[in-house]
């Protein structure tokens, strides 16, 4: 699929090319053209002029209203240079008779007047060659102009000069040779580099595609596990209820049966829910208001209602605000100091996913800090440089900690450390033994739909750090 696309793509790429170099040669040849045949008639209307100037002008019988000219005495010298400029002369009289003409054989051509110029086209006559017909000769295209002289109302005679018309063609010719062979050329160029753009073009579509059938067949694992469940618990409980009134034990396992039915489905509708997050952040059509958060107040609440969890674990969870010296700011700004522009219930989301995935995997004894500071000035973080103030929040626990190679895929969907992809309780740092695999994707795309940076740091064995870096501006 994706090389028939890439191939139309590299065909179009070539056709628009070749249209577009068609319309330009087409444009430079009849330019050329066009200036060839220009510089002739310019030359045949120059030779007018001086052949005009060289004529000797007679008056005829010592009547001193008619003239002739004289040939002899006019044409003399002209001959022979003309010859060498490839330009033919031929005079004729009044009445269109031929007198005098450089051509070795007549052209037989109508005489009329034509200043602007004219291409005739001539077949010479079939002449005998001693007892055989001589091979006809190809026709001849001459670029001809012809002036009446005349003197006063006396038409003295027609000039004719006439120009090899090989002169425009040959040029032209190897014209559109050379068009035609740098048309194929770049063609040929462009086909290669349409193949190579085509194939960066669809090197993000085939990823896409690729993350997509990745996407779907996660997403069809997980939702397998707890339909097949769901169904198996649905039939024993149909099954159990036929006997419910035989047996009174049998009333106690049908409400544990529907109670796991019930699990399972809110297991099941929590990972549809995800994913339906997940694909309106990928397709750009969320319509989340955005508003200023105070963040400090965000945490607070956020930490809250997860120190229940913390307290049932025996975890220790502390939430540490830096708040600025008196010098950086003024008692004016304080209470805005970790306010920035946000939508809060996902801000909640977030925090809520990575503070209580750091009490999941910290054992018994252990601390989990949530540090919230402002920073100023010019930072760079992941490579990306900021120039405004930024709110930096530290997520740290002492846990089990996560591998160093799952951490390049640690924000994938439906990653787990655990290779088996399986809900059993393990060595996983990523999510709950029934999660998913989404926590740490939302949490990103969260991250990114506030236009920040999460990052992440642990050590096996010694506890993860989750640092979560917001503008407080937001571009447009």
């Amino acid at each position: 699929m994706f090389q028939a696309t890439r191939r139309r793509l590299a065909l179009w790429y070539t056709a628009v090319t070749a249209v577009l170099l068609l319309l330009f040669a087409s444009g430079v040849y009849l330019y050329v053209r066009s200036t060839l045949v220009e510089r002739i008639d310019d030359t045949l209307n120059h030779v007018v002029e001086i052949v005009e100037r060289a004529f000797i002008i007679e008056p005829v019988n010592s009547n001193a209203d008619k003239f002739h000219i004289n040939i002899e005495a006019s044409f003399r010298d002209n001959a022979d240079t003309v010859e060498d400029d490839h330009i033919d002369l031929e005079w004729f009289s009044s009445t269109g008779e031929l007198l005098w003409s450089t051509l070795s054989e007549p052209l037989n051509i109508p005489i009329h007047a034509n200043r602007t110029g004219e291409t005739v086209r001539v077949i010479k006559q079939e002449r005998w060659e001693g007892n055989k017909l001589a091979t006809p000769h190809s026709p001849l295209l001459l670029r001809q102009i012809t002036q009446r002289v005349e003197v006063g109302r006396q038409v003295l005679g027609y000039l004719r000069v006439s120009h090899p018309w090989f002169e425009v063609t040959k040029p032209s010719r190897q014209l559109i040779f050379d068009l035609a062979l740098g048309i194929g050329l770049m063609l040929l160029s462009v086909g290669a580099s349409g193949w190579f753009l085509s194939g960066k073009a669809m090197e993000p579509v085939g990823e896409s595609y690729q993350r997509l059938k990745q996407f779907t067949a996660d997403a069809s694992h997980e939702l397998r596990s707890p339909i097949t469940l769901i169904q198996t618990n649905v039939q024993v409980a149909l099954a159990d209820l036929e006997l419910a009134e035989a047996q009174t034990t049998t009333s106690l396992h049908y409400r544990q049966q529907l109670k796991v039915v019930e699990r399972l489905t809110q297991r099941l509708g929590k990972l549809v829910n995800d994913l339906l997050f997940l694909a309106r952040q990928d397709s750009g059509i969320t319509k989340d208001t955005f508003s200023h958060c105070p963040l400090d107040a965000l945490l607070i609440e956020v930490v809250e209602e997860q120190q229940l969890l913390a307290v049932e674990q025996a975890i220790t969870l502390s939430l540490n605000l830096i708040d600025p010296s008196a010098q950086e700011t003024s008692p004016e700004s304080l209470d805005s100091w970790f306010t920035f522009f946000g939508n809060w219930n996902q801000l909640v989301r977030l925090f809520t996913n990575l503070i209580s995935n750091a009490l999941r995997y910290t054992s018994a004894g252990g601390r989990v800090n949530v540090e919230l500071a402002r920073i100023e000035g010019i930072n760079r973080i992941s490579g990306l440089r900021y120039t405004s103030a930024q709110l930096q929040i530290k997520i740290s626990d002492t846990g089990i900690g996560i591998p160093r190679e799952a951490l390049p895929h640690l924000f994938d969907r439906f990653y787990r450390v655990d290779p088996a992809r399986t809900h059993t309780t393990g060595n996983t740092a990523t999510e709950s033994a029934t999660g998913s695999g989404l926590g740490l994707a939302i949490a990103q795309a969260i991250v990114e739909h506030h236009q920040g940076q999460i990052q992440v740091e642990s050590t096996l064995g010694k506890g993860t750090t989750f640092i979560v870096t917001l503008p407080i501006t937001l571009e447009s």
